[in-house]
């Protein structure tokens, strides 16, 4: 395996490493063999890269003519968290996400706008770097564009003419689909079945209908650059393809995308590919499931359209937090799966999440004294059977619900461990066991401290909007203090009730608390 030191080292892949402060404890894990379904083959197959230690992954980006949707950030967020995974195995990592920054969508943009077509590329590249950095997805290793790539495309397109796969029209050229006998392989599609529903190229002058544009001549406005076949641009298809074999090589491991990128995009770079090198394309296809708006298909038609922006604006939390319950919402189904978005499935997501950073308090709060110590070697191995479960789970084509439920049932063991007492250093542990393995999934990550003030501003706005309406005056230092005296004499009395709503009325004045491990509880306007 290859090294990745930007990965923590406290669990690795092959021996999981609890650290206490009684001992250090080593307990191996057997490995497991990721298994990725291929779409290609239709099914689970054993992950084995082309380089042992290494992987190559290209996934199709955007087309940058408007702002990213909740489609999007489900797939943006599937190959982060497949990208993590594999990291987390150690395997050095070449990741190359596009940008499509020429297409016809761009052009009518720039043509209702008034405004040139390389002012749309940069205001929506910008704007997508902007979701990502929302999102808590990581940029690519790679982050190629389109505009950049011309001379490859050109010397592919010529490749394919050169060997009579591909033909010229006036300064238009096509590929001949019938020039690849495999066409249809991965979506598995007939033929004489494709042209019903396929995004397909209206052009009469066209051998077969399904022949798809590598090159398209300049229309008067259009942007354009030097070819053999006249000014023009490339088509769609060609791009990705060019794309990735520069930088990957003419054959490489995963290729990714949305599901509704099979055909015919996926269909089409595999014909043109390895018709013009010869070689497999890719070996492994990976596809995430599409996302619907309450049953319904997302579609600004509808009005059920909702961009990445929109959500974190409007909801009434840090970025951080809303981008754990985003992921944690988009996770908690399988990437392959389809996906219902609604209010209610992310006041869910919400809630589901609250569960987790309510323990997280608990484990922080001060204790007099742990359990027995027969108690807590069981349960210290019960942290460590949840690495095995953990990486079990993930090994089978990355199945975050499992993976989700896997936590959900550790944070019940250790709700009702923590009643008859855990050691201050078993609950750090605990803690680092969430935090390191929720890593992968992008969870776990916020403080306690800022998911609680996140919490009571959710509270305010979603439950109890209205009751605490502050008034213009700022409380004076006094006052906070009789309050979380008050607070605090609650809690004593365990009449938790009183004491949320005194945090709920003090969050509503801007007033940040901090419950400190001493017992002490700490506060910042």
């Amino acid at each position: 395996m290859g090294s990745n030191p930007a990965a923590p080292t406290s669990y690795a892949r092959s021996q999981i490493v609890i650290y206490c402060s009684r001992s250090i404890l080593k307990c191996p894990v057997p490995m497991s063999a990721l298994k990725i379904f291929n779409t290609m083959t239709r099914s689970k197959e054993r992950f084995e890269p082309l380089m042992p230690g290494r992987v190559t992954m290209y996934v199709c980006g955007v087309t940058v003519y408007d702002e990213c949707h909740l489609g999007h950030a489900r797939s943006a967020v599937s190959f982060d968290m497949i990208r993590r995974y594999l990291e987390f195995l150690s395997f050095e990592l070449t990741f190359v996400k596009n940008f499509t920054d020429v297409d016809d969508k761009i052009i009518n943009r720039a043509r209702q706008q008034s405004i040139p077509w390389q002012t749309v590329t940069s205001r929506y590249i910008e704007a997508y770097s902007r979701d990502m950095a929302r999102l808590d997805v990581r940029p690519a290793t790679i982050e190629p564009k389109a505009t950049e790539h011309m001379q490859e495309i050109i010397a592919m397109v010529q490749a394919l003419v050169a060997k009579g796969v591909a033909y010229q029209i006036d300064s238009d050229v096509y590929f001949a689909i019938n020039a690849f006998p495999r066409y249809g392989a991965l979506s598995r599609r007939k033929l004489d079945e494709m042209q019903a529903g396929a995004r397909v190229e209206i052009d009469e002058r066209k051998r077969h209908p399904m022949d798809f544009a590598l090159w398209k001549g300049a229309k008067p406005g259009e942007p354009a650059w030097d070819s053999p076949w006249g000014r023009g641009r490339p088509g769609w298809h060609i791009e990705c393809s060019a794309m990735s074999i520069s930088h990957l090589g003419e054959t490489f491991d995963i290729h990714g995308g949305g599901e509704d990128l099979i055909f015919p995009h996926h269909e089409n770079e595999i014909a043109q590919s390895e018709t013009a090198t010869g070689k497999e394309f890719a070996r492994y296809w990976v596809h995430n499931g599409l996302v619907t708006v309450d049953q319904e298909k997302m579609s600004k038609s509808l009005g059920n359209f909702f961009t990445i922006r929109e959500i974190f604006e409007k909801f009434p939390a840090s970025e951080r937090v809303t981008a754990e319950v985003l992921r944690f919402f988009l996770l908690s189904t399988h990437y392959r799966s389809p996906l219902d978005f609604s209010d209610a499935a992310l006041r869910q997501a919400w809630a589901g999440l609250d569960n987790f950073y309510d323990l997280f308090v608990r484990l922080k709060e001060p204790t007099v004294s742990g359990s027995a110590i027969d108690e807590e070697e069981d349960a210290q191995r019960r942290l460590q059977s949840f690495a095995q479960d953990f990486e079990r789970g993930m090994d089978d084509d990355f199945n975050t619900p499992v993976v989700i439920a896997g936590f959900q049932s550790l944070r019940n063991d250790l709700n009702r461990r923590l009643q008859g007492g855990i050691s201050p250093e078993l609950r750090a542990e605990a803690l680092e066991v969430f935090r390191h393995f929720g890593r992968v999934l992008g969870l776990f990550q916020v403080s306690p401290m800022e998911w609680e003030f996140s919490k009571a501003h959710w509270d305010l706005t979603q439950a109890i909007a209205g009751v605490f309406e502050p008034p213009d005056e700022e409380l004076d230092s006094k006052e906070i203090e009789r309050l979380l005296e008050d607070r605090n004499e609650a809690r004593r009395k365990k009449n938790y009730a009183k004491a949320d709503e005194i945090r709920l009325m003090l969050s509503a004045r801007g007033i940040i608390i901090e419950d400190r491990s001493d017992g002490s509880t700490r506060w910042k306007r």
